[in-house]
């Protein structure tokens, strides 16, 4: 079974990582992807992300994608709303025999991600400015 959740709640480590879990591998990958307080030399304050309405299924299909295609164990989370400074925005893992192949499919999960899912990310500046990001 596939784990990919798009949710307003904060995400759930314990459950992304249990999600690929595998006796007979060795190696989990775990991307964690955190709000930071800084972007393009401009001090962040907050920012919030706003999903289209199709967007856990374009999700769905990318884990189950690239999980078909590297034949391992995937999962993916990502927050939607508003996100303070060192909320988690996205947790990515995969799971392998060897750490290298856990490594390459967890940063190419992520690289799907950021490419085929539409989210949409505004941050909100220290200057009072917010601009969408990415557009």
């Amino acid at each position: 079974m596939t784990l990919a959740v798009i949710t307003a709640e904060p995400l759930d480590e314990a459950a992304v990582r249990a999600a690929v879990e595998d006796r007979a591998h060795g190696a989990i990958a775990l991307f964690c992807g955190v709000v930071r307080d800084h972007d393009g030399g401009q001090e962040v304050r907050s920012l919030d992300y706003r999903a289209h309405p199709d967007a856990e299924r374009f999700l769905r299909e990318i884990v189950e994608r690239v999980a078909a295609e590297t034949g391992l164990l995937l999962a993916a989370a990502h927050r939607v709303g508003d996100l303070r400074i060192g909320d988690v925005a996205l947790f990515a893992a995969a799971s392998a025999g060897h750490r290298a192949e856990a490594f390459a499919a967890c940063e190419r999960l992520v690289e799907e991600i950021k490419r085929g899912v539409p989210i949409w990310k505004r941050q909100h500046y220290a200057d009072g400015v917010s601009e969408w990001v990415g557009l």
